[in-house]
């Protein structure tokens, strides 16, 4: 078989890309290992439930945005979506809810009575933040509550704290947190199913349940298509794009004896965090009372990682299966992801580790929201282990990498998208990559 591009994984990233590239006539196709498309954003489903693994916040949705333009080269549009106000919550260790949101009046508001320690530096950060001239020093001027309110934010939308985030992602990273947010009826695995359709209806060939082994090569070095583990050859004539991590593009794709020496340096210095995450039922009645279906639950520890924080994402009935007065949440925290990986003659110790885990998180939720924990009944958890035997990504590694590849934009005709690759921040980055990309093929031909 031959085709003018390989796209090898299904995820946001490699759908874009190659939904885009197929609308305008470019023989592509795609293969993805499981028996659907989206990668770790698909919907967890389980005894006739639907989760949405994510925190269910999409940005890039305005008009002129990523997702307008993408679909705008599309022959299926998009799926339904819902602006968010306030995008969510963050509650503070003491119990206080702060809503956060792109009504600028509002959050300063919100913020000023909060804090009102520092309210007024606390404000001027916040007003900043929204003129894109914020200076990470004015946080030096607020108090240790305030600074904790940011650092529950940064966990979630990049994995980092003031103290390990670049100043400028910070900001940038912010600035989206302050901007607008929107859900998506059926969660990103309907986003996921209409790039795909939208793939397919170009004439895309869309292969399911194929494991890639390896990139094949030429004589001379070039990678020139792949071998999938059921022995099947396919020729890349053009280019090929990984929407794998960038650890089992080289790890596995391109293999370790043919990654650059210089590449390999900066995989072995790059990590990222594992989620833990539960998957819940919680009585609607239990709900009424909150400010938001969006909460992240900051910690009270001085400097605290992201493990410290949680984020409950509460389902919107729409799109989504539910049990009659129950609605469905996730719960995610973040986690050592080698911790979950060891040798054992069998997995007692893995469900050890989760019982524990699970009983130790469902502890820090009741005292954090008692008035909906008490209504909440665990459905399922999901471990690091859970989402490398899912997905494959390397030690279920989902979380945002603590460095970026130094990459050229072009490796003998291998292209690199997907949320490890991307400098920009959640699926709306990777989308503008993928987008840049299918530009860039289109262009030179």
């Amino acid at each position: 078989m031959e085709c003018e591009v390989i796209v090898v994984g299904g995820g946001i990233g490699g759908l874009t890309v190659a939904a885009l590239l197929a609308a305008r006539g470019v023989d592509v196709c795609l293969f993805e290992r499981q028996s659907r498309t989206g990668g770790c954003v698909s919907t967890f489903e389980h005894l006739g439930q639907s989760f949405d693994p994510t925190f269910g916040l999409f940005a890039g949705w305005e008009a002129g945005g990523i997702w307008e333009r993408v679909f705008a080269d599309l022959p299926i549009g998009p799926p339904r979506i819902t602006k968010l106000s306030p995008n969510f919550a963050v509650r503070l260790p003491e119990g206080t809810d702060v809503p956060v949101g792109s009504d600028r009046e509002a959050l300063e508001q919100n913020v000023a009575n909060a804090f009102p320690d520092c309210a007024d530096q606390a404000v001027q950060f916040i007003r900043r933040t929204f003129d894109s001239t914020a200076d990470v020093e004015l946080l030096t001027h607020t108090n240790e509550t305030f600074r904790a309110f940011i650092n529950a934010q940064l966990a979630f939308l990049a994995q980092r704290t003031i103290e390990t985030a670049e100043p400028s992602r910070l900001m940038d990273i912010l600035r989206i947190a302050n901007g607008n947010f929107w859900e998506i009826e059926g969660g990103p695995q309907s986003l996921a199913d209409c790039l795909a359709g939208s793939f397919k209806q170009s004439g895309g060939h869309l292969r399911l349940n194929s494991p890639v082994l390896r990139l094949a090569y030429a004589e001379d070095g070039t990678p020139n298509g792949i071998d999938l583990l059921s022995g099947e050859h396919v020729a890349a004539k053009r280019a090929m794009i990984s929407n794998l991590t960038v650890w089992d593009t080289y790890g596995k794709l391109v293999g370790l004896r043919r990654t650059p020496p210089a590449i390999a340096a900066q995989l072995k210095q790059m990590s990222a965090w594992g989620a833990y995450q539960v998957f819940m039922l919680i009585d609607e009645a239990a709900l009424a009372t909150l400010p938001s279906r969006r909460i992240i639950f900051g910690s009270s520890a001085q400097e605290a990682s992201p493990t410290e924080h949680m984020f409950l994402n509460i389902q919107s009935p729409h799109g989504q299966a539910q049990s009659a007065g129950k609605r469905c949440a996730t719960l995610t925290t973040f986690t050592d992801a080698h911790e979950w990986f060891a040798f054992h003659e069998d997995a007692t110790w893995h469900e050890e580790k989760d019982q524990a885990a699970l009983e130790e998180v469902w502890g820090r939720l009741h005292a954090a929201a008692p008035e909906i924990a008490a209504g909440a009944e665990v459905f399922e958890t999901a471990t690091p282990q859970t989402y490398y035997e899912s997905v494959r990504r390397k030690m279920g590694l989902i979380g945002s990498p603590t460095k970026r590849l130094d990459l050229p934009p072009d490796i003998n005709k291998l292209f690199l998208v997907g949320d490890t690759s991307s400098d920009g921040i959640g699926m709306a980055g990777v989308a503008e990559d993928a987008y840049r990309l299918a530009q860039n093929l289109l262009t030179t031909g």
